[in-house]
């Protein structure tokens, strides 16, 4: 019997053997094949990725708009709210243009901008000619129905960047505004702001007069609109409050 048992023995070592060779062999062939690298690559890359986005996500709370003391409306665009420490926050709206005159039924636009898009009749009324030339009009020029000098005002809130005596265009005021517009306002008299003055939409910055370059008009205020960007010039009608 035990002879019997030893034979049996040295029968089975070698099949043990050979399997541990034939599973050796077995993982050689699957690790010598290309795609296995990459694919454990991946595989690793993506458990990795995946244990910080859940450890990540577990450090985050969502915080609703109750939670800020945020109140919204939908039946208003902008209004007033206040925050959890008394502080009102506001949502400013963007200021509109004014006529720069108290009263827009008192005036009239004697000369209008120069727009490619007008009619003949229209470009002919908007050319000035100085010195035997004719220039497009960048500007609207306003006058009073009974040609008599009126208060000019301040058409935005901003602030006064050049205040100027020209022999040519009269005097002049520049105020640059927050929106990326300038206003320039010509042939004036009595002029009330100085340069680095801040002043207020409708604030009186002077009175219209006269000047040379557009000496036919007589008493009148030019009123130009450009852009700080490229200092393109716009036709302030297309901007000014339909209210005002």
């Amino acid at each position: 019997m035990n002879d019997q048992n030893k034979g049996f023995q040295k029968e089975e070592a070698p099949k043990t053997a050979q399997g541990a060779q034939s599973t050796t062999s077995t993982w050689k062939r699957l690790l010598a094949k290309k795609w296995v690298f990459p694919a454990t690559y991946m595989a690793a890359a993506a458990i990795i990725l995946t244990l910080m986005w859940v450890y990540q996500d577990a450090g985050k709370n969502t915080v609703s708009e109750a939670d800020l003391g945020i109140k919204v409306s939908s039946d208003k665009a902008t209004d007033t709210t206040k925050a959890p420490d008394g502080a009102v926050a506001v949502n400013a709206q963007t200021e509109t243009i004014q006529w720069p005159v108290k009263d827009r039924s008192l005036v009239e636009v004697s000369i209008p901008f120069y727009d490619t898009n007008a009619t003949k009749e229209v470009k002919q009324t908007a050319m000035i000619q100085y010195n035997d030339q004719l220039t497009p009009h960048t500007a609207i020029d306003l006058k009073a129905k009974d040609d008599a000098a009126f208060e000019v005002l301040a058409a935005l809130s901003g602030k006064v960047t050049a205040v100027e005596q020209n022999p040519v265009v009269g005097n002049l005021v520049e105020i640059t505004h927050s929106n990326g517009l300038i206003s320039i306002y010509q042939s004036l008299s009595e002029v009330k702001v100085a340069k680095g003055a801040e002043v207020k939409k409708g604030d009186i910055i002077a009175k219209a007069g006269r000047n040379e370059f557009e000496k036919e008009d007589g008493v009148h205020l030019h009123f130009e609109i450009r852009q700080v960007s490229d200092n393109a010039a716009i036709n302030p009608e297309t901007l000014l409050n339909a209210k005002q």
